[in-house]
């Protein structure tokens, strides 16, 4: 029996939720939002209906999750 191999993925195992939330610890929602021009980062932020509109919303996931991995990276 072999072990499962490892995926290359670097979101692989990371939620929507983690991910943010990690992002927003080390970031900060004001920097975040320079980071990713959303406005759900920029007026009255917070983390739930962030989600929502992220998960709605291809475009905008795809740049938080390229930032994310971009400051994984950088570690």
């Amino acid at each position: 029996m072999t072990a499962p191999a490892s995926s290359n993925d670097p979101l692989h195992g990371v939620t929507l939720e983690r991910l943010l939330t990690e992002l927003v610890e080390q970031f900060g929602w004001a920097e975040l939002s320079q980071h990713v021009n959303i406005r759900c980062f920029q007026f009255d932020p917070n983390l739930k209906s962030s989600l929502v509109f992220l998960r709605k919303t291809p475009w905008a996931r795809t740049k938080v999750e390229q930032l994310y991995v971009r400051w994984k990276r950088s570690l």
